[in-house]
């Protein structure tokens, strides 16, 4: 009899831990389900804060007496690429931290759409039209207006490419080994390289007096428009860009590319300025590597 209760009691006290076990683990992932959307909206809020950033100037009365708004006013323009750039940080963490948690669903595929739509549509255009306004030429009414639609352009097409996204996303990393179309990031990322290079190249020749500078600087300007067109036309492409994180940086890779990884991040450390130009240069690459390789393609297929 006594050992039947010992059993009883045993079992019992078996099942409340493992309902206290249960219960503990479903309110660790309900609390790890919010982190995707907290760095979903984390996107958003740097996309925003790179637009206010790139309309503010020496004119705010804050300016005078906020360091911080001083600060901003003085490097507008570098500090809001740098904000598309951490928006850019906070998109590739809330698919991971979603994958991590196990929770995927189209509530955090619409709001991420949402988010990029502000972070890589509307900022990299609104940013680009405010470089060439503040440091580009004086225009013609008529060109000004064209250089407006190229942004109008771009951001029409970045809409486009996410609500195409929408459509057709599928959840699973195997589905996200390429893209239809260059990726609204990688599109942000070549306008927000040109205006780094750009910035980087006007402080130099204010520092320097350097004609060459200010050639370069010019130059860098006079890119941005026809680069902003392009870079919305080819998001709603059909041409297939490569996943670079799932295709190459993921799994077990050879000892020589993590020397060069390596190799990469001392340069930026030992040249700090350096990564402006990387971050351009990169960024034109990607997005023209796929175009390229397409219209080789096509001309290898005429020749046979």
């Amino acid at each position: 009899m006594h050992h039947e209760l010992d059993s009883i009691e045993y079992a019992s006290r078996e099942h409340r831990q493992l309902r206290r076990r249960r219960l503990g683990k479903r309110a660790y992932i309900r609390s790890v389900h919010v982190l995707p959307s907290l760095a979903t909206l984390g996107n958003a809020v740097c996309g925003f804060g790179a637009i206010y950033v790139s309309a503010f100037a020496m004119a705010n009365p804050a300016a005078e007496s906020d360091p911080w708004a001083r600060f901003l006013a003085e490097h507008c323009f570098v500090a809001a690429c740098y904000l598309i750039l951490l928006a850019m940080l906070f998109d590739a963490l809330d698919g991971r931290l979603a994958r991590f948690a196990r929770h995927t669903t189209d509530f955090g595929g619409q709001l991420d759409s949402l988010a990029d739509a502000v972070s890589f549509g509307a900022a990299p255009a609104f940013l680009a039209l405010q470089v060439f306004k503040i440091d580009g030429p004086q225009t013609v009414l008529l060109l000004s207006r064209l250089i407006w639609a190229a942004g109008a352009l771009y951001f029409a097409c970045a809409l486009i490419r996410l609500a195409r996204f929408n459509v057709s996303n599928e959840h699973g990393e195997q589905a996200h080994m390429s893209f239809l179309g260059l990726p609204s990031p990688g599109a942000a990322a070549a306008v927000v390289g040109i205006v780094l290079m750009q910035q980087d190249s006007k402080l130099l020749a204010t520092a320097t007096g350097s004609s060459v500078a200010w050639a370069v600087s010019y130059s860098f300007v006079a890119m941005l428009p026809p680069v902003v067109a392009a870079m919305g036309l080819l998001m709603v492409s059909q041409i297939r860009y490569r996943h670079l994180v799932n295709q190459y940086l993921r799994g077990r890779k050879s000892i020589a590319r993590l020397i060069g990884m390596v190799a990469l991040l001392l340069l930026f450390v030992a040249e700090p300025r350096s990564h402006r130009y990387a971050i351009g240069a990169g960024a034109l690459i990607f997005a023209l590597s796929a175009p390229v390789g397409w219209l080789l393609g096509r001309w290898r297929g005429a020749r046979r």
